[in-house]
C-alpha cells in the first residue's frame, strides 16, 4: 500500500517545490526529475497489481478532516473570486456546494465508515498508466513550451512556478480519483481537479480566460453537487460510501439507480458531453500543456472513468435501463454532431477539441450500453484516445510558436519549414481515423457491439459520424503533406524537452498498435470479466498471426515512407510551373499575364456545420433526453 500512497503523494509534494522554485535551471530540474520518478512509480505499480483486485485497508479520521477543511476553504475560494469577477451562477452553486459538504459530512455522514480507502484493479492500472506516463511527459514538455511563453510574455510577471505548481497537483488528484474505493474521497480529489482546471484555463487573466475558467468551473460544479447529492443518498439509505459496495448493488433498485443517475451525469459533465461541452472549447485559450493535460490524460478521462466504472449499472436484466439509455443517447448524439462541428473548423485546437468531444461521447455510448464487448472498445478507446490526443496537441503548440498561428490554413509549406514536426503531425492524425492504429481497430470493435446489441440510433450516430471524421482529419493531413515553400526553415529553435516528449509519444502510438493484443488480454479483458463476472469467448480479439504480420508491415510501411524526405539531396529544387510560367516558389504567371499566388485552401462547409447551430441542435436534444430519464427515474418513486 505503501507505493500506492507514495504515487497519490509524489505529485504534490513535487507541486510544492516548484511553487517555490524561480530559476529556469532548477524548474527544468525539478519538473523533469519528478516525471521520471512519477513514469517509474506508475510501471512499477501496474507491474506489481496487474491481476487481481485488491483494496487497501486505510481509515484515518484526520485524513478525513483535513479534506473537509480543504474542501471548505476551497469553497470560500471559489464564492469569493466569483463575487470579485461577478459570475454569480458560479457564487450560487458554490454555496450550495458549501451548505451541502457541511449538511452532509456532520449530519448524513456520521457513524459511517469506510475501512478500504484505497481500492486498485485492471481498470485503475490501465489509468495510472495514462497519467502517470501521459501526464508526465505534458509537464516536461511545458518546461520548453512555458520558456517561450514566457519570453513572448516578457512584460508579465513570470507566474510559471504557479502554473508548473498546478500541472502536478492536477496528476496527483487524478491518481487519488482512479485509485480510491471511499466515495468520500473520490469526490474530493473529484473537486480538485475542477478548482486545478479552472486556475489553469484562466492563467493569463486576460477576460477570455477568466470567461471560460468560470464556465467550466459553473458547469463542473453542478457535476460536483450532483456526485455530492449521489453521496447523500447513498449515505442515508444504504449507509456505505464505498465504490465497491455501490458495484455490488441491484440496478433495478430505485435509490440506486437515482445514486447511478446522479453520478453518471457528474462523469458526462466530466467528460464534456453536450448540453456542457462548450466549456472544455474554452479551454482552449489556456498555453497548450493545459489543452493536452484536460483533453488527453486526465479532466475528461476522469469522467469517462466513472461512468466505465458505472457500466454494470446502467444494465437491467440484460438491457440497458434508464440511465443506460440516457448516457447512450447523450453520448451517441455528441459523436456525431462534435464530429461535424469540427469540419467547419480552421483552428488547430478547436478541431483537436471537438474532436475530443467527439471521441469521448463514443466512450459514453460504450458505457451507456453496458455490454461486455461495448465496454472493452470504450476500454481500448480511451487509451489510444488519450497517447494520440497528447501528440497532436503539443505539435500544435509547438507549431503555434514557430509559425505564429494555430489555423489550418497557415499551415502551409509546414512540410518544409518544419519537416520533422509535419512528419510527427501526420503520424498523430493517421493514428486517429487510419489503420493499422488502435482508434480505427477499437472503433470497428466498438460498431460491432453496438450491431450485437441492436440499438440504430447509436449504430447510425457512430458510422455518419466516423465517415465526417474522415472527411476532417484528411483535409488537415492533406494540408501538412503538401510540399510548398512558405518562408524559412524554423525548426532548429524547437526545445529539446519537446522534441523528447514526441519522440516518446510516437514510440508509445506504434507500441500500443503492436501490443493491441497484450493489452486487450492483460488488462480490459480480465477487468470486465470481473465487473460483468462472466467469461466472453468475443472478449479476446488475440490477432492471428495472419492479422498480425499485415499490421507489422503496414507499420513498417508508415515508418519508412517518410524517411526519403530527410538528408541531402541533388537534385535540383525548381520553381513551381503549375500551367503557367513559374516565378518563384510561391507565385506564377497566369493567364492574361495575372500573377497568380500559390495557395491551398480546404473546404469548411461554415453553412452546413457552423458551431453555433451544430451546437444549438445537440444541446435541445440532450436536454431533452435528461429530461425524459429523470421522469423516468423518478417514476420508479411514484
Amino acid at each position: 500500500m505503501n507505493d500506492i500512497l507514495f504515487m497519490m503523494a509524489f505529485p504534490f509534494i513535487a507541486a510544492c517545490l516548484l511553487l517555490v522554485t524561480r530559476g529556469d535551471r532548477a524548474r527544468a530540474v525539478i519538473a523533469e526529475v519528478s516525471a521520471a520518478i512519477i513514469i517509474a512509480s506508475s510501471v512499477w505499480v501496474a507491474w506489481n497489481y496487474l491481476g487481481e483486485p485488491q483494496a487497501f485497508e486505510f481509515h484515518s479520521e484526520t485524513v478525513g478532516l483535513m479534506m473537509f477543511a480543504a474542501e471548505v476553504i476551497l469553497g470560500l475560494a471559489v464564492v469569493g473570486l466569483g463575487v470579485r469577477h461577478r459570475k454569480y451562477p458560479a457564487v450560487a452553486l458554490g454555496i450550495v456546494q458549501l451548505c451541502m459538504s457541511v449538511y452532509f459530512e456532520f449530519v448524513l455522514k456520521e457513524g459511517i465508515e469506510t475501512e478500504h480507502a484505497l481500492y486498485i484493479d485492471d481498470l485503475s492500472i490501465l489509468m495510472v498508466l495514462i497519467i502517470g506516463v501521459i501526464g508526465s511527459l505534458i509537464c516536461v514538455y511545458a518546461v520548453g513550451y512555458m520558456r517561450d511563453f514566457q519570453e513572448y510574455h516578457g512584460g508579465e510577471p513570470d507566474r510559471r512556478p504557479w502554473f508548473f505548481f498546478l500541472l502536478y497537483t492536477f496528476l496527483s488528484a487524478m491518481f487519488g480519483i482512479v485509485l480510491s474505493n471511499d466515495l468520500v474521497w473520490m469526490f474530493f480529489f473529484w473537486e480538485v481537479t475542477t478548482l486545478c482546471s479552472f486556475a489553469l484555463i484562466g492563467y493569463t487573466r486576460t477576460d477570455e480566460a477568466v470567461n471560460n475558467s468560470f464556465r467550466q468551473l459553473t458547469f463542473n460544479l453542478v457535476g460536483g453537487i450532483c456526485f455530492l447529492a449521489a453521496l447523500m443518498v447513498m449515505a442515508s439509505e444504504y449507509g456505505r460510501l464505498d465504490m465497491v459496495s455501490l458495484l455490488a448493488g441491484d440496478s433495478g433498485e430505485r435509490w440506486l439507480l437515482l445514486i447511478v443517475g446522479l453520478l453518471a451525469v457528474a462523469g458526462m459533465i466530466k467528460a464534456a458531453q453536450m448540453p456542457v461541452h462548450t466549456w472544455l472549447l474554452g479551454a482552449m485559450v489556456a498555453p497548450t500543456p493545459t489543452s493536452a493535460l484536460l483533453h488527453s490524460s486526465t479532466m475528461v478521462k476522469a469522467g469517462v472513468f466513472l461512468l466505465l466504472k458505472l457500466s454494470p449499472l446502467m444494465l437491467t436484466d440484460g438491457d440497458p435501463n434508464a440511465i443506460g439509455y440516457m448516457v447512450m443517447s447523450v453520448g451517441g448524439i455528441t459523436f456525431l454532431l462534435a464530429s461535424m462541428a469540427a469540419i467547419s473548423q480552421t483552428n488547430a485546437k478547436r478541431v483537436l477539441a471537438y474532436s475530443t468531444i467527439a471521441n469521448l461521447g463514443l466512450i459514453v455510448v460504450c458505457a451507456g450500453i453496458g455490454t461486455p464487448e461495448a465496454v472493452w472498445a470504450g476500454i481500448m478507446l480511451t487509451l489510444f484516445h488519450a497517447v494520440t490526443k497528447s501528440l497532436l496537441f503539443l505539435c500544435v503548440g509547438t507549431a503555434e510558436h514557430h509559425i505564429g498561428s494555430r489555423d489550418i490554413e497557415d499551415m502551409d509549406g509546414l512540410f518544409t519549414r518544419m519537416p520533422k514536426l509535419a512528419i510527427i503531425m501526420i503520424v498523430g492524425i493517421a493514428a486517429m481515423f487510419l489503420a493499422p492504429f488502435g482508434m480505427l481497430i477499437s472503433k470497428w470493435a466498438a460498431l460491432t457491439s453496438f450491431v450485437d446489441s441492436g440499438y440504430v440510433l447509436t449504430i447510425a450516430c457512430l458510422v455518419f459520424g466516423s465517415a465526417v471524421t474522415s472527411f476532417y482529419w484528411t483535409k488537415w493531413m492533406g494540408k501538412l503533406a503538401a510540399v510548398v515553400v512558405r518562408g524559412e526553415e524554423c525548426e532548429g529553435t524547437v526545445r529539446p524537452q519537446e522534441w523528447s516528449v514526441f519522440a516518446v509519444l510516437c514510440v508509445l502510438v506504434l507500441l500500443c498498435v503492436i501490443g493491441y493484443p497484450l493489452i486487450s488480454e492483460h488488462i480490459a479483458v480480465p477487468w470486465i470479466e470481473g465487473a460483468f463476472g462472466v467469461f466472453h469467448e468475443s472478449l479476446v480479439p488475440l490477432l492471428d498471426v495472419e492479422n498480425m504480420y499485415l499490421v507489422l508491415i503496414m507499420l513498417v510501411a508508415l515508418i519508412l515512407i517518410p524517411l526519403p524526405f530527410f538528408g541531402r539531396t541533388k537534385r535540383r529544387v525548381v520553381p513551381n510551373y503549375l500551367s503557367g510560367v513559374g516565378i518563384d516558389n510561391n507565385t506564377y504567371t497566369g493567364s492574361m499575364g495575372a500573377t497568380v499566388d500559390v495557395t491551398l485552401r480546404n473546404w469548411y462547409m461554415e453553412d452546413w456545420f457552423g458551431e453555433r447551430r451544430i451546437g444549438r441542435i445537440g444541446e435541445a436534444v440532450t436536454l431533452v433526453v435528461i429530461a425524459v430519464a429523470i421522469i423516468a427515474v423518478a417514476g420508479g418513486f411514484a
